[in-house]
This record gives C-alpha cells, sequence and structure tokens, in this order.
C-alpha cells in the first residue's frame, strides 16, 4: 500500500497536492508540528508523528489511486480473504495452545501468537492485544457481511462465493465473540442492525433490537429481574457487559478514571497540549500503572495536542463523512450492489468512529493502514464522481 501511494504521489503529485482535503491534512500536519514543539518531552512527541503523518501521505496518494466502486469491492474481497487465516490463528490460539515468536529488525516483520489468548482467555491472534484483534474483525465482518448481500443480491444463491463468505463471515463473527471485547460485540451488533434497516427487514431488525435488550436487562438490571433474564443470557455476555466478570479490577484501569485525568490534561494545556505519546508517563506518575493511551482517541489528542489541532481532525472526518453520505444519497444512477458497497465502507467509517471513543487503534499499524484505506476508498469515489459530473452533468 505505501509502494502503490508513493508510485502515485511521482505520477499525480499536482493533482494529490491540490485536492482540499489534502491540504487540510497538511494544514493538520503543521498544527501537530508545532505542538510538538511546545511538548514537555519533544523527543517523544516528535516521535509520536510517526503514528499519524505517514499515514496522510498514504491516504493522499491512494485517494487519488482509488476512483471507483469496483476498486472498492476488490478490495473488500482481498479484506475477507486476507482475514482467512487471521481467524485460523485465533482459534489456534485459543483452543490448540498455538505460540508463535517471529520478529526481523522488529519494524520490518514482527508475529507474536501468544498461547491461550492475549490477555489470557481472550483472542488476540497476531496482535498485541484482544481489543485490536476486535477493531481488525469488526471491519472484515462489516465488509463481508456487505459482499454476502450483495451475492444474494444477484440472485446467485448457490455459486461457491456465496459459500465462502457465509462461512468467513459466521467464522469471523464466532471470533470476534471469543475476543470478549465489548466495544467489537457493539459493533458487530451496529453492523447487522444497519445492513438491516438498509435493506427495510424491519423483522430482523426487531429480533436484533430483542436480542440486545434481552442482553442488557440480563446485565444491568435490578436484580429481580435481571435474574429473569439471566436464565436464558449465558453469563459469558453479561457478566463481562456489566464487569461483573472481573470485579476486581483497579480504579485505574477504568475508562472513566482514564477519561477524567485525559480531560484534566486538556483543560491544563488547552492550546497545544503536552505532546504526543505523554499520557502514559504522566497517567504512571499519577496512578502508578502503566498504560498506553486513555481509551478515548479523541481525549487523548486533546490532552496531547490541544483542543484547536484536534477540533481540524474531528473537521476533516466529518468532512469525509459527509462527503460519503451526500454521494450515496444522490447516486441514484448506481446500481443497488454498488450503492450496498459504498454503504459497507462508510459503515465501517462510523464503525471506526465509534470504536475510537472507547479506545485508541492508532498504536497498531496494520488497523490503522486499514482505517486510513477506508478513508481514502470513500474520498477517492465522491471526488471522481464529482470530477465526472463536472465533465459531463447530463450523464447523471
Amino acid at each position: 500500500m505505501a509502494l502503490a501511494a508513493l508510485i502515485t504521489w511521482l505520477q499525480k503529485s499536482r493533482t494529490i497536492i491540490r485536492r482540499p482535503i489534502n491540504r487540510g491534512f497538511a494544514l493538520f500536519t503543521l498544527f501537530l508540528i508545532i505542538t510538538a514543539g511546545f511538548a514537555t518531552n519533544q523527543t517523544d512527541a516528535f516521535l509520536g508523528l510517526f503514528n499519524l503523518v505517514p499515514y496522510f501521505f498514504v491516504f493522499a496518494g491512494l485517494n487519488s489511486l482509488i476512483q471507483t466502486i469496483a476498486q472498492l469491492r476488490h478490495i473488500a474481497w482481498i479484506l475477507v480473504i486476507g482475514a482467512v487465516p487471521v481467524i485460523i490463528m485465533g482459534f489456534g490460539q485459543l483452543f490448540l495452545a498455538w505460540a508463535l515468536k517471529l520478529q526481523f529488525l522488529w519494524i520490518v516483520l514482527d508475529w507474536a501468537i501468544a498461547p491461550g489468548g492475549e490477555p489470557p482467555g481472550r483472542m488476540a491472534a497476531l496482535f498485541m492485544h484482544a481489543n485490536l484483534l476486535a477493531a481488525y474483525l469488526a471491519i472484515v465482518f462489516t465488509v463481508g457481511l456487505g459482499l454476502l448481500l450483495e451475492q444474494w443480491q444477484l440472485k446467485k444463491k448457490k455459486n461457491s462465493q456465496l459459500y465462502f463468505l457465509a462461512l468467513t463471515v459466521i467464522a469471523s463473527f464466532a471470533a470476534l465473540i471469543l475476543t470478549n471485547s465489548r466495544n467489537g460485540w457493539a459493533i458487530a451488533i451496529i453492523a447487522c442492525l444497519a445492513y438491516a434497516l438498509y435493506q427495510g427487514w424491519r423483522i430482523l431488525v426487531g429480533s436484533v433490537v430483542a436480542v440486545v435488550t434481552t442482553t442488557l436487562l440480563a446485565a444491568f438490571a435490578p436484580s429481580p429481574i435481571a435474574q429473569i433474564f439471566r436464565r436464558v443470557v449465558p453469563a459469558f455476555f453479561w457478566a463481562r457487559l456489566n464487569d461483573e466478570m472481573y470485579p476486581d479490577r483497579p480504579v485505574a484501569l477504568m475508562r472513566k478514571t482514564q477519561w477524567e485525568f485525559a480531560w484534566s490534561l486538556a483543560q491544563q494545556h488547552p492550546f497545544t497540549g503536552w505532546g504526543l505519546r505523554s499520557f502514559s508517563a504522566l497517567y504512571k506518575a499519577k496512578m502508578h500503572i502503566d498504560l498506553g493511551h486513555p481509551h478515548n482517541l479523541f481525549l487523548m489528542l486533546s490532552a496531547e495536542t490541544g483542543f484547536p489541532t484536534t477540533l481540524v481532525f474531528c473537521a476533516l472526518l466529518a468532512w469525509i463523512l459527509i462527503a460519503g453520505i451526500q454521494f450515496l444519497r444522490q447516486s441514484n444512477y448506481l446500481p443497488k450492489t454498488d450503492k450496498l458497497i459504498f454503504f459497507s465502507y462508510l459503515l465501517v467509517f462510523g464503525q471506526w468512529i465509534l470504536f475510537n471513543t472507547v479506545d485508541v487503534t492508532l498504536f497498531d499499524f496494520r488497523v490503522n493502514t486499514l482505517s486510513w484505506l477506508f478513508l481514502s476508498a470513500i474520498c477517492g469515489v465522491v471526488f471522481h464522481s464529482h470530477q465526472n459530473y463536472k465533465l459531463s452533468p447530463n450523464e447523471n
């Protein structure tokens, strides 16, 4: 992907530079560099730029390379097929105690499978934590479900692609459950509801809402009522939702504590923040516990880069999301299957935003790269359609 972005930059540098969204991320980069200069630990802050700035370069290159729904469909297939070995490794890790440690120059290749999961009992496959695998599987499950619905709409109910997609979607959903990630579970439910609403399947919407309501009542209702629903809802779900599965968790590991601390840091340095990668050291000094991030990307950016920089970032994300929604609503000339594929990309984007309000996927280069790939794809298709409309307005 980096090579593809580099080649595109060499071929279309003028087009890339002229695009407003790319100029927006250039401005965001400038803000990040300025805040790094004011950081309490400038070395860490400038190193923290590598979690963001290189991806802007890839984003700008790929949004000029990706232009059609056919390309989105092709990318979705690659992701679904590529997920199969990852899911197999996850099941092997959890049930067969598979282990692997393969490292070469760290950044070039770093594969590790912890037997029994990471944390123990939670599927993580090749990822450093189960929540990161959940973020990855949420993407795969969503685009896989979109491709499955497309094949179904094409009336190809007996083809091998349909069977493969059905098995992969089921396997990714099962793996997502075994990550024991509440965020992942919520994302999967949102995906099912979103597709059901988009397709107009009211019965399925009602079924999903009923299942979710039953589970939430089992987890959070007053004890007499909760006991009724706990007869049908496994403790694996309701005890994880209300944290009874981990009753002795330290207060410092609670998200509420982390969010309050990040917000207090942002208020102390509202314009420039404390510097990228500063949260972990500051939190350890205060709480005496190691924690990589505050489990909220936007609070983390506010604390580390200040409110102005965070607002620029949020504005750019809103720009992409609104442009994508407008394209989907106005593209009546597209076949239903093409609109479904583009909808699946928008859905992944929305899920990424929601996931990063309760976690941070920035520090895993694989999930981070996929996230920017989806943003690039949405921007590329929208920009290409606008360009074609200006050249040939009668076609629409």
